[in-house]
């Protein structure tokens, strides 16, 4: 069971900007959790978590102290267990079926869109990353089940990607959440997936090809 029930996400263009911002958040309300600091491509990347009540008043303090410097942000009143375990740190084995890749922009709509796929089908959640090295202040997620609800769920999150876009200065428009679905993954692409999907961690997987 998730320790808190509620989570926020913001990014910030500007380092000190989002340091200082996170500093007035944890000053406006109790919250349970935080975790802060630099990504790639020069953003600042602050997580909170706690009670629904405590979480939103210190997002809504970040969000009125960065200014014009907030790239994007969303609260989850109610996140789901698997992402909150998963943004966290916690990896799931993954067992079989179609897989869903996603990405988007910013981590916060990274974050909406596997949100609405946990909670709209029975996908699992293989993994997510939050502008970590070689994302250039992306974020990209991993979902695994049968084919039927995998497309599912990339529908859900598309669709909240449309509807409610960015909430800073993030691109705006149609296509900000690019995502293909692999029906029947050869096992060595399932293998790598369940890994992980950055290269620096990758598997080198040894197939029955021609080397002569």
């Amino acid at each position: 069971m998730k320790p808190c029930p509620a989570i926020a996400v913001l990014e910030f263009d500007d380092i000190p900007t989002g340091a200082a911002a996170t500093d007035a958040m944890l000053k406006r309300a109790p919250i349970a959790f935080f975790r802060c600091g630099t990504t790639t491509h020069g953003r600042y990347l602050t997580v909170i978590g706690g009670t629904t009540a405590s979480v939103a008043e210190s997002a809504e303090e970040g969000v009125r102290y960065a200014a014009g410097h907030l790239l994007d942000h969303v609260l989850l009143p109610d996140v789901h267990p698997s992402l909150y375990d998963a943004i966290g740190g916690t990896r799931r084995p993954r067992v079989s079926g179609s897989l869903a890749i996603l990405e988007s922009p910013t981590v916060s709509a990274t974050v909406r869109a596997a949100e609405a796929a946990l909670k709209g089908t029975p996908v699992e959640l293989v993994e997510i990353r939050l502008a970590d090295t070689g994302l250039a202040g992306k974020g990209l997620v991993v979902l695994e089940g049968t084919l039927h609800d995998v497309e599912a769920a990339v529908t859900l999150a598309v669709a909240r990607d449309a509807r409610e876009g960015p909430g800073g200065g993030a691109p705006q428009g149609p296509g900000r959440l690019s995502y293909r679905v692999i029906p029947a993954p050869h096992e060595a692409t399932a293998a790598q997936a369940g890994h992980g999907t950055s290269f620096d961690s990758a598997l080198t997987i040894q197939l029955e090809g021609e080397t002569l």
